[in-house]
């Protein structure tokens, strides 16, 4: 089994339903990364030194392969991400190997099969 690593840089307020979300497009399981920062095409800004965004989570979703593409746009329409600057990015990447994730496999298995 083949995976891949979706990683999504979301509002904080909107971190519980692109969890749901995924989860109901396939994801297993989750790690949330609280209190990030970033800046984009515009500078951040400031006043009086104090920042004046909203915090942002990571969110890190190990998915099996031929279920990453339904999740990461999933997660691109319940964040909304094209709506507008700064609303968040999702990406993926390829996981060479992964160790920890064999309870997982039988109920994987089923659902690829089934998507296919």
């Amino acid at each position: 089994m083949h995976f891949k690593l979706i990683i999504a840089l979301v509002e904080d307020s909107k971190t519980d339903k692109i969890l749901q979300a995924a989860r109901e497009s396939g994801a297993t399981g989750a790690t949330v990364l609280n209190q990030a920062r970033g800046e984009g095409l515009q500078p951040t800004k400031t006043f009086f030194g104090l920042t004046l965004e909203s915090q942002r989570d990571v969110v890190l979703l190990l998915v099996e392969e031929h279920m990453s593409r339904r999740i990461l746009e999933k997660i691109a329409e319940v964040g909304g991400f094209d709506e507008g600057y700064g609303t968040g990015i999702a990406f993926q990447i390829d996981v060479e190997d992964a160790v920890g994730v064999r309870h997982q496999i039988a109920q994987l298995t089923e659902a690829v099969e089934e998507a296919l």
